[in-house]
Protein backbone atom coordinates (compact mmCIF):
# COMPACT_ATOMS: atom_id res chain seq x y z
CA UNK A 1 0.00 0.00 0.00
CA UNK A 2 0.57 3.70 -0.49
CA UNK A 3 1.60 5.62 2.60
CA UNK A 4 -0.99 8.62 2.26
CA UNK A 5 0.55 11.41 4.10
CA UNK A 6 3.38 12.09 6.75
CA UNK A 7 1.78 13.36 9.21
CA UNK A 8 4.94 14.09 10.90
CA UNK A 9 5.66 16.56 8.26
CA UNK A 10 2.22 18.10 8.45
CA UNK A 11 1.25 18.31 11.77
CA UNK A 12 4.51 18.07 13.73
CA UNK A 13 3.03 18.95 16.92
CA UNK A 14 1.13 15.76 16.46
CA UNK A 15 4.33 13.23 17.27
CA UNK A 16 5.30 16.14 20.03
CA UNK A 17 2.10 15.09 21.74
CA UNK A 18 2.89 11.29 22.03
CA UNK A 19 6.28 12.14 22.67
CA UNK A 20 5.44 13.39 26.09
CA UNK A 21 3.28 10.42 27.15
CA UNK A 22 6.75 8.27 25.99
CA UNK A 23 8.72 10.49 28.36
CA UNK A 24 6.64 10.32 31.26
CA UNK A 25 6.90 6.12 30.34
CA UNK A 26 10.91 6.32 29.44
CA UNK A 27 11.52 7.97 33.09
CA UNK A 28 9.35 4.90 34.42
CA UNK A 29 10.65 1.69 36.42
CA UNK A 30 9.67 -0.57 33.95
CA UNK A 31 12.21 -2.93 32.29
CA UNK A 32 12.39 -1.43 28.71
CA UNK A 33 12.48 -4.92 26.98
CA UNK A 34 9.03 -5.90 29.11
CA UNK A 35 7.79 -2.43 27.23
CA UNK A 36 9.35 -3.16 23.59
CA UNK A 37 7.71 -6.72 24.11
CA UNK A 38 3.93 -5.25 25.54
CA UNK A 39 4.59 -2.39 22.22
CA UNK A 40 5.01 -5.52 19.35
CA UNK A 41 2.29 -7.24 20.86
CA UNK A 42 -0.54 -4.30 20.93
CA UNK A 43 1.01 -3.57 17.24
CA UNK A 44 0.38 -7.44 16.08
CA UNK A 45 -3.38 -6.61 17.30
CA UNK A 46 -3.66 -3.46 15.65
CA UNK A 47 -1.88 -4.48 12.13
CA UNK A 48 0.65 -1.37 12.13
CA UNK A 49 2.95 -2.73 10.08
CA UNK A 50 5.80 0.16 11.12
CA UNK A 51 5.77 -0.54 14.42
CA UNK A 52 5.97 -4.28 13.83
CA UNK A 53 8.70 -3.50 11.89
CA UNK A 54 10.54 -0.90 14.63
CA UNK A 55 9.58 -3.17 17.76
CA UNK A 56 10.67 -6.30 16.53
CA UNK A 57 14.11 -5.23 15.61
CA UNK A 58 14.89 -3.17 18.61
CA UNK A 59 13.64 -6.62 20.25
CA UNK A 60 16.14 -8.74 18.72
CA UNK A 61 18.96 -5.69 17.94
CA UNK A 62 18.95 -3.70 21.29
CA UNK A 63 17.62 -6.46 23.42
CA UNK A 64 18.96 -9.31 21.97
CA UNK A 65 15.29 -11.35 22.47
CA UNK A 66 15.96 -14.44 20.69
CA UNK A 67 13.76 -14.67 17.50
CA UNK A 68 11.87 -18.12 18.61
CA UNK A 69 10.21 -15.36 21.92
CA UNK A 70 8.89 -13.31 18.90
CA UNK A 71 7.83 -16.01 16.77
CA UNK A 72 5.81 -17.45 19.86
CA UNK A 73 4.49 -13.95 20.49
CA UNK A 74 1.27 -14.27 19.35
CA UNK A 75 0.63 -17.46 20.95
CA UNK A 76 2.13 -16.05 24.48
CA UNK A 77 -0.80 -17.30 26.24
CA UNK A 78 -0.25 -21.10 25.02
CA UNK A 79 3.70 -22.02 25.96
CA UNK A 80 5.75 -21.59 28.48
CA UNK A 81 8.36 -18.99 26.95
CA UNK A 82 7.22 -15.92 28.74
CA UNK A 83 8.00 -15.21 32.28
CA UNK A 84 4.97 -14.35 34.89
CA UNK A 85 5.56 -11.04 34.70
CA UNK A 86 5.41 -11.09 30.70
CA UNK A 87 1.99 -13.06 30.65
CA UNK A 88 0.74 -10.26 33.14
CA UNK A 89 1.74 -7.67 30.99
CA UNK A 90 0.72 -8.96 27.64
CA UNK A 91 -2.89 -10.11 29.24
CA UNK A 92 -3.68 -6.60 30.34
CA UNK A 93 -1.70 -4.66 27.48
CA UNK A 94 -4.34 -7.23 25.50
CA UNK A 95 -7.21 -6.04 27.31
CA UNK A 96 -6.99 -1.80 27.46
CA UNK A 97 -6.19 -2.51 23.46
CA UNK A 98 -9.20 -4.78 22.79
CA UNK A 99 -11.54 -3.10 25.58
CA UNK A 100 -13.56 -5.61 25.45
CA UNK A 101 -17.16 -5.53 26.39
CA UNK A 102 -15.60 -1.75 27.16
CA UNK A 103 -14.04 -3.08 29.78
CA UNK A 104 -10.71 -4.63 31.59
CA UNK A 105 -11.88 -7.36 33.71
CA UNK A 106 -10.68 -7.94 37.00
CA UNK A 107 -9.30 -11.31 36.49
CA UNK A 108 -6.53 -9.06 34.04
CA UNK A 109 -6.46 -6.05 36.16
CA UNK A 110 -5.58 -7.38 39.65
CA UNK A 111 -2.45 -9.42 38.78
CA UNK A 112 -1.41 -6.71 36.39
CA UNK A 113 -1.91 -4.08 40.02
CA UNK A 114 -0.43 -6.53 42.04
CA UNK A 115 2.64 -6.90 40.10
CA UNK A 116 3.13 -3.43 38.91
CA UNK A 117 1.86 -1.27 41.86
CA UNK A 118 -0.49 1.59 41.49
CA UNK A 119 2.44 3.96 40.17
CA UNK A 120 3.57 1.06 37.77
CA UNK A 121 0.39 0.07 36.92
CA UNK A 122 -0.35 3.79 35.46
CA UNK A 123 3.06 4.21 34.03
CA UNK A 124 2.15 0.61 32.00
CA UNK A 125 -1.55 1.65 31.54
CA UNK A 126 -0.17 5.30 29.75
CA UNK A 127 2.76 3.12 28.01
CA UNK A 128 -0.42 0.99 26.11
CA UNK A 129 -2.04 4.04 25.55
CA UNK A 130 0.63 5.82 23.57
CA UNK A 131 1.75 2.66 21.60
CA UNK A 132 -2.17 2.61 20.23
CA UNK A 133 -1.93 6.45 19.58
CA UNK A 134 1.15 5.49 17.67
CA UNK A 135 -0.86 2.42 15.84
CA UNK A 136 -3.65 4.23 14.76
CA UNK A 137 -2.29 7.12 12.93
CA UNK A 138 0.59 4.69 11.17
CA UNK A 139 -2.22 2.24 10.08
CA UNK A 140 -4.87 5.21 8.98
CA UNK A 141 -2.08 7.17 7.24
CA UNK A 142 -0.34 3.97 6.03
CA UNK A 143 2.79 4.90 7.66
CA UNK A 144 5.32 2.52 5.55
CA UNK A 145 7.86 0.45 7.76
CA UNK A 146 11.53 1.12 7.59
CA UNK A 147 13.66 -1.64 6.69
CA UNK A 148 15.71 -2.74 8.63
CA UNK A 149 19.08 -5.17 8.47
Amino acid sequence: MTQRLSYPQVAPRSVQTILGIEKFVHDSDIEPALLELMRLRVSQINGCAFCLAMHAHALRAEYHVPQRHLDLLPAWNEVDEFSQREKITLAYAEAVTRLTNKDVPDAVYEPALAEFGEKGLVELTFAIIAINSWNRANVAFRTTPQVYE
